[in-house]
């Protein structure tokens, strides 16, 4: 039996991979595993063709007895509060989150509002190879769905519960937001204007072509919302994904900052807050060694996990709780008010961090041991992967090693990561060193080895 689910829910090509045919089966295989009579909330972003994927699978909810409630365009971190604060069985969202629009996704979301755990995942997968069908009587499928309407307004209280409301407006922030075009728009500037935030948004038009850049938020893809910080004297500004999960977040002097430097502050600043929470944070290998060395000094202790943020989640939950979980690509979760990314919830964080610290952005990121970071990525076949990684063991066999989630290797001023991606057919190389100049020889000199050996010199 393969796999469909990767690093966060099932991804692919809408139309050729992610087609109606499958996601009404697969609505098929998730509606057998919640069971007859279960309440399924369901939800998506703006992707092109996310309406005919939503629609197949709740046809396949419905066939199976579940009573389903439409949620229609929402953020994943908006419909995950619902499930978890208004009682509902579970959830399903259609979303690729941050992969190229031509992508889409489902993800299936558990009672608690964290997405199904890999044994589930299992059970749903068997379900779906084995063509599950609960041929129900036609007397049965009566139900339709219902719109489920107050979600987006209920998740954005719900977040302003968490901070000093008025701390914040006394300070007057400018924030830039970027919503990717997507539903970050519905949510995240309705939540900066009631906290008496100046709001300035880029890109908050759905569009589902996504025409003022990428999904994913990075450094290159935020270079526009960085200069409209500076030109207008913005406090922050944000950049979030297409299914608003995550925030990379932009200081005060235009310098955009991946998540895992963010992270840090952010759980820091937590653990004095939420003081009768567990002081320890949950991280992917893939985030800087700076984060331990900076949240070290301050008595929280970090505890590495594979990437993804489903295993962040589910081992937080596991292990009795934490303060916070973060990955460096921006996703930030904020145990106090759920178990899952929310870039909504770290934006409305750092502005209270700001407020009660009386302090800037930069000036708190420049008290982080300071690495310069470089990633890429190279589109690669199953085989072409397990090639590459042994011949990055082979490369770096004088230095440290782990394997935890493909292979990274610790030098004494360096670091570098090469994975496969969970959600697409690439490895990333993610590397970091004590100068810009040294990162990108690492990362160049890993690409050119990778070429000759595993891809034929392409």
């Amino acid at each position: 039996m393969g796999r469909l689910f990767g690093t966060d829910g099932v991804r692919g090509l809408t139309g050729l991979e992610l087609t109606p045919e499958f996601a009404l089966r697969f609505g098929r295989a998730i509606g057998g595993f919640f069971g007859p009579g279960s309440r399924i909330i369901v939800g998506r972003d703006v992707r092109a063709g996310g309406d005919i994927i939503l629609s197949a699978v709740v046809s396949g909810l419905l066939s199976e007895g579940v009573k389903v409630y439409n949620a229609n365009l929402i953020p994943t971190p908006a419909l995950q509060y619902s499930v978890k604060s208004m009682g509902y069985d579970g959830g399903v969202m259609v979303t690729a989150s941050h992969n190229p629009p031509e992508y889409n996704g489902i993800k299936v979301i558990a009672p608690d509002g964290v997405e199904v755990d890999k044994e589930d995942e299992e059970a749903i997968e068997e379900l779906y190879f084995k063509g599950h069908s609960s041929k129900l009587e036609w007397r049965s499928l009566v139900e339709p769905p219902e719109t489920a309407g107050g979600l987006i307004d209920a998740y954005v209280n719900a977040i302003i519960s968490q901070v000093d409301s008025e701390s914040i407006a006394r300070r007057g922030f400018k924030v830039v937001v970027d919503c990717a075009n997507s539903v970050g728009a519905l949510a995240t500037p309705l939540l900066l204007r009631k906290l008496g935030v100046k709001v300035y948004s880029l890109n908050c038009h759905l569009d589902p072509y996504f025409p003022g850049r990428e999904p994913e938020p990075t450094p290159s893809s935020l270079l526009i919302a960085a200069s409209l910080v500076m030109s207008s004297g913005a406090d922050i500004g944000a950049g979030h994904d297409g299914d608003a999960d995550r925030a990379i977040i932009v200081d005060d002097k235009g310098e955009i900052h991946w998540g895992d430097r963010t992270g840090a502050l952010l759980s820091h600043y937590a653990s004095t807050k939420w003081r009768e929470m567990p002081r320890r944070v949950f991280t992917g290998v893939s985030s800087s060694i700076a984060v331990e060395q900076y949240l070290s000094k301050h008595g929280v202790e970090v505890v590495w996990t594979p990437v993804g943020s489903v295993t962040i989640a589910r081992t937080m939950v596991k292990s009795g709780g934490a303060i916070a979980g973060f990955e460096e690509n921006g996703g930030y979760m904020h145990v106090p008010h759920q178990y899952v990314r929310d870039g909504a919830m770290a934006i409305a964080l750092a502005l209270d961090m700001l407020a009660s610290l009386k302090s800037k952005m930069s000036d708190l990121i420049s008290a982080l041991p300071k690495y310069y970071p470089v990633k890429t990525k190279i589109p690669m076949s199953r085989g072409e992967i397990l090639c590459s990684l042994e011949a990055v063991k082979e490369l770096f066999s004088g230095y440290r090693i782990i394997t935890i989630d493909g292979v990274k290797v610790l030098g004494e001023d360096f670091w570098i990561l090469v994975r496969p991606s969970g959600t697409e057919p690439v490895l990333r190389i993610m590397a970091e060193a004590s100068s810009r100049e040294k990162a990108e020889n690492i990362v160049n000199t890993t690409r050119r080895v990778l070429s000759e050996k595993c891809l034929g010199g392409r």
